[in-house]
């Protein structure tokens, strides 16, 4: 595995603000009968959704494509700090030559009523071959953010 190739120390910053209060963004970010609703790009559903909600619990999702490809997650929660914060890593291994490690921080902070969410996102491991996924890294949280809008308006 490659640590530090400049290629793969991508680094991702998105802002959004949703009309819903902290409280329901960040259960909507941490149970999974709901994460499950609105996690991936667009197309991309959520089979599977496990989430143990502590500091050292574990997060595995899996993402199954319009074409049927599925595609896990396994990740550990590092901070857990309710309604305002969530760390976690997470790590993709097709099995294959493709892997790498990403470390993700959502803070909430809380705006009239609305929720302002600010991800960051940055890849700590990453294989050569795993480029071709790490492009899509941006536009797949850009549209899982825009689920995450959709799915908290139907709320």
């Amino acid at each position: 595995m490659n640590e530090s190739p400049a290629a793969y120390k991508r680094e991702l910053e998105l802002t959004r603000v949703f009309d819903a209060p902290r409280e329901l963004v960040f259960r909507v970010w941490t149970a999974p009968e709901h994460l499950a609703q609105w996690w991936g790009p667009h197309g991309f559903s959520a089979p599977v959704c496990e989430v143990d909600l502590r500091p050292g619990g574990a997060l595995r999702i899996v993402m199954r494509g319009p074409d049927g490809s599925e595609h896990a997650m396994t990740g550990v929660f590092h901070e857990i700090e309710a309604p305002g914060r969530i760390v976690f890593t997470s790590t993709v291994d097709d099995g294959d030559a493709v892997h790498f490690d990403v470390h993700t921080t959502v803070t909430l902070a809380e705006e009239g009523g609305r929720t302002r969410l600010t991800l960051r996102a940055r890849v700590v491991s990453a294989t050569d071959a795993s480029a071709r996924y790490l492009v899509g890294m941006e536009p797949g949280w850009t549209q899982s953010l825009e689920k995450l809008a959709d799915y908290l308006r139907r709320l």
